[in-house]
């Protein structure tokens, strides 16, 4: 099922139905889509303008067509990040760490332990990529993605436990190919935890949900990518 379905089950509570579900789970306002019914929940951690982005939105939905849950928390209260409100990046972030994230997101997991979800993964845009690598890092997810991330670092990768993938942009300050590749190295080093990696040529940081849906290249990238996540948790989230 691609929708999203009114489920009167705890610890769900609903609030509307229609396209654009919006249920509090695990204490947080979220989007969610796919069958209550499946046991395998993918969590989708937004970057830092939130969780009502369309093309995040349209991802979840796919994600659902292959037989998960998917569920799209709005980890920033309502508050995501906005260009034109004279309030910088910096300064929005001071209210909206990703440490505060990783708490929500264990919260959100918890309730889906709790409806009786047996298998879990989280993928993570820019600012989400942060709060899913600590997921990966503590084991909370059985599979992990990160897209264009942000605020990594070598000591988080050499942290990881979980099966995680890494997709990166070419063109991309926070992530930067070079970053990527020694994230790279050092998932290699650790047999233990399966890995993948790949940097996807001429795109930017954001290409994976930011794109512009009119730009035929654009969206292929972009639907490459997303590709990838699916066979990832496909392959992990079982």
């Amino acid at each position: 099922m691609s929708g999203p379905q009114c489920c009167s089950n705890p610890p769900i509570i609903k609030t509307s139905c229609g396209s654009d579900s919006a249920e509090k789970f695990g204490g947080l306002t979220v989007y969610v889509t796919g069958s209550p019914n499946s046991k395998r929940a993918i969590l989708l951690i937004s970057d830092v303008f939130g969780y009502g982005a369309p093309n995040l939105r349209k991802l979840a939905r796919r994600v659902a067509t292959s037989g998960f849950y998917v569920v799209v928390p709005d980890f920033f209260y309502g508050d995501a990040f906005v260009y034109d409100n004279n309030r910088p990046l910096a300064v929005w972030l001071k209210d909206h760490g990703t440490d505060k994230g990783f708490e929500d997101a264990k919260s959100v997991i918890d309730a889906l332990i709790r409806q009786g979800f047996s298998a879990i993964g989280a993928a993570g845009f820019c600012w989400g990529g942060k709060v899913v690598t600590e997921l990966a890092k503590s084991e909370f997810i059985q599979a992990a993605v990160l897209l264009h991330p942000s605020f990594i670092s070598v000591d988080d990768i050499e942290g990881v436990k979980s099966p995680i993938a890494v997709l990166g942009a070419e063109i991309d300050n926070y992530s930067p190919p070079e970053l990527v590749k020694e994230f790279e190295e050092i998932l290699n080093a650790k047999p233990e935890v399966d890995s993948y990696v790949k940097i996807f040529p001429k795109v930017a940081h954001g290409w994976a949900v930011r794109y512009d849906v009119d730009d035929e290249a654009a969206a292929k990238s972009a639907e490459e990518a997303h590709n990838d996540m699916l066979q990832w948790f496909a392959k992990h989230v079982k």
